[in-house]
């Protein structure tokens, strides 16, 4: 296992950390959080040198990606970087890419109820207006779980608030900070169920965020 305690926040850098090995020899990740060695709760940054390609699989309790870099593709089509994918429970695929991609990917983390199939191309997606100077693109809602792109502008300051079922950060451009730490591009943060944070930037910032999905302790 490895950091399966939701009650510990955690941020890591991932541009800091080393690849390791997959099961195929032409893919490469960056474990972030694992339940076991090749199944169950995976989070993970993926590789895929040009012309890599993963067998058939399916995924009993779906799966995550947002494509970093390059173009990620399967049977179903070609996604380049900036595209926002759920395959739900159940669903199976082939996945390859051409030229090479890095992705970030949650494997096994969807209600069971939660059968959306989602494609959001967020190099065309609107922007919405969020609070403050903030941007929002919605990627996906279900329940508790809401998922988005957030666009900072230069010095833009969030009120303090909590993380009712906690929070989930991947920084894709400029630096995030808050009165923890100073978190720049590739960095993901995992913060836990009514955890407080101030945040802050100082550059134009864009993340991605997950809130809500984290264990609630009864």
């Amino acid at each position: 296992m490895l950091n399966m305690n939701f009650d510990e926040r955690l941020a890591i850098n991932t541009q800091m950390q080393e690849w390791q090995a997959s099961p195929s020899s032409t893919v490469w990740r960056k474990p972030l959080e694992r339940e076991a060695k090749e199944s169950g709760h995976t989070t993970s940054v993926v590789k895929y040198e040009a012309g890599a390609s993963f067998k058939q699989h399916s995924h009993p309790y779906g799966e995550e990606i947002l494509v970093l870099e390059g173009v990620f593709s399967d049977e179903h089509g070609d996604y380049p970087a900036g595209t926002y994918l759920r395959n739900p429970p159940g669903s199976k695929h082939s996945p390859f890419s051409k030229e090479g991609c890095v992705i970030l990917v949650k494997l096994n983390q969807f209600d069971k109820r939660d059968l959306a199939e989602v494609r959001v191309n967020t190099n065309t997606a609107e922007w919405l207006q969020g609070q403050g100077g903030l941007k929002v693109m919605p990627l996906h809602n279900f329940e508790h779980e809401h998922v988005a792109l957030v666009k900072w502008p230069v010095g833009e300051v969030f009120k303090p608030h909590k993380h009712f079922g906690g929070e989930e950060i991947f920084v894709l451009s400029g630096t995030f900070k808050d009165e923890h730490g100073e978190y720049p591009k590739g960095t993901w943060i995992r913060s836990p169920h009514m955890s407080q944070h101030h945040p802050y930037v100082d550059e134009e910032t864009v993340i991605w965020v997950k809130t809500g999905h984290l264990p609630v302790a009864l």
